[in-house]
Order: structure tokens, then sequence, then C-alpha cells
């Protein structure tokens, strides 16, 4: 691929990945989705999403130090998000710019997000949404939308932060308690009300009141990005209430379409 000129005044340098196509039924991108490298450093992250026969790719990756590189135009196609679904929609990659922060992972020792990556991750972020007038709650992580298959960015990014700074939706976790629990096994009316709430947010989970792994792999996707505190699969009254409190949030259109 030649290269090209940045789709944003933020970024540092262009290194153009062959690995993109074209957008497939949308004009525009209308959402985020929030990665880690997962990967030692950042030079072998970059060498792998510019590299032909990879797959993968990404729009942009932005370094500790808070440069970011720009990889595949925003109106092409990256492939960064794999199988994946949100609001029902499961070409992700075709509705989403992609976002890979330089971090070496869970598997890697997961450090913790250098601030000054932070800030450059939110002035991104807020051209994007600027540009694409993308709605806060479609700027989401890559587990949100690949709950059974990914952890990234992680319990220690700080969607907090992102939210004071106007990038994407947070509300402040319901402190953990004790009372009734719905875990793994359950079943009934209590499970089909949880599975549609998680539906309504955007999380794609089935809708048959059984739950079942795939349900268990959604409320830890959940509780990982919104209540880090605990991530334990189980739906207690922490992770109910912070629910509703970020479907209170949610644009009244976007939760009939879900």
């Amino acid at each position: 691929m030649l290269t090209f000129l940045p789709d944003s005044s933020v970024v540092s340098t262009v290194t153009p990945s062959p690995n993109y196509g074209e957008r497939k039924g949308v004009l525009s991108p209308d959402m985020i989705v929030l990665h880690y490298t997962g990967m030692s450093d950042a030079a072998s992250a970059i060498v792998r999403l510019c590299t032909a026969g990879t797959e993968v790719s990404a729009h942009y990756v932005v370094l500790e130090d808070g440069n970011i590189v720009q990889c595949v135009r925003e109106a092409d196609r990256a492939w960064h998000a794999g199988a994946s679904s949100w609001a029902g929609e499961t070409d992700v990659n075709s509705r989403s710019i992609g976002i890979e922060i330089v971090n070496r992972g869970h598997d890697l020792g997961y450090p913790e997000f250098p601030l000054r990556q932070i800030a450059a991750v939110i002035a991104l972020c807020k051209g994007i949404v600027i540009r694409r007038n993308i709605a806060q709650h479609r700027i989401v992580g890559h587990s949100d939308v690949a709950p059974s298959r990914k952890k990234d960015p992680g319990e220690k990014f700080p969607w907090r932060l992102l939210a004071d700074s106007g990038v994407g939706l947070w509300v402040e976790p319901e402190p953990i308690v004790g009372g009734e629990q719905t875990m793994l096994g359950a079943s009934g009316e209590d499970v089909l009300a949880l599975q549609q709430g998680l539906a309504s947010f955007g999380y794609g989970v089935p809708l048959n009141g059984q739950y079942d792994a795939t349900t268990m792999d959604v409320v830890v996707a959940f509780q990982r990005r919104f209540r880090p505190e605990r991530i334990d699969g189980i739906a207690d009254a922490s992770t109910l209430t912070t629910l509703h409190r970020l479907l209170a949030l949610m644009p009244q259109d976007a939760a009939l379409a879900s």
C-alpha cells in the first residue's frame, strides 16, 4: 500500500499496512474498538500489523510515549476485531475504527497504561468522535465485542478517565455487598432479564433464560470493563445495578434497536 496522509492531526507517523479492504454495507464507521497489542514491544506489534499475510491490522497504534502511528486509512476496513458482534451487528470491522494500544497484555505481565499514552488515546478518540459523529455508547473494548475470546484492553484500562474526558460511557460501580447471586447453571426469568439488559447495551448474548457459558463470558467482559474490582462472572447486585445505571444513559432509540 502506498503511503497516505493521516486522518488525524495527532498522528506522529504513517506506516501503511497491506492488510485492509473495503467497508461492507456502511458509508462511514460508527464505532471505535480499543485493543491492547498483547506483544512484547511496540516494534513487534507494528511489524505484525503491517506485514502481508498476518491477516491483522488496525487503523491506529498508540505507543507508550504517546506517539501515534496510523496504519490504515479510516475510510478503509482494517482487520482488528475478528469474529465479533455488537448491538446485533456481526461485521464489526466494517463498522469500526480499530485502535491498538501498546501493552504487553495479560499473558506478558500486563503493566499499567502510562498516563501520556492514555492522554494520546483520548485525543485521538475525541477527534474521531467529532469527525465521524460516533455515539459514546459505541466506543467499546475488544472484550466487549468478542467476550468469549478476548480480554483486552482489560481491567487496568482507565475507562473512567476516558469518560471524564468525554470518551465513552461510565458510571461509578455499585459497591460489592452480600445478597442474591446468579451464576453458571441458573435459569429462569431473572437470567432472561439479565440477558436482555446486556443485549440492550450491545453485548452479543443469547436470550434463552439459561446462565450458560456464553452468558458468563459476557458478564465477565462487562465486569472487566465496568466493575473491575471483582471479575468472577457472577451476576450479583453490584453487577446488575451498574448495568441498569448504564442502560439509563443509553439513547432510547439505541436501547430499542438492541
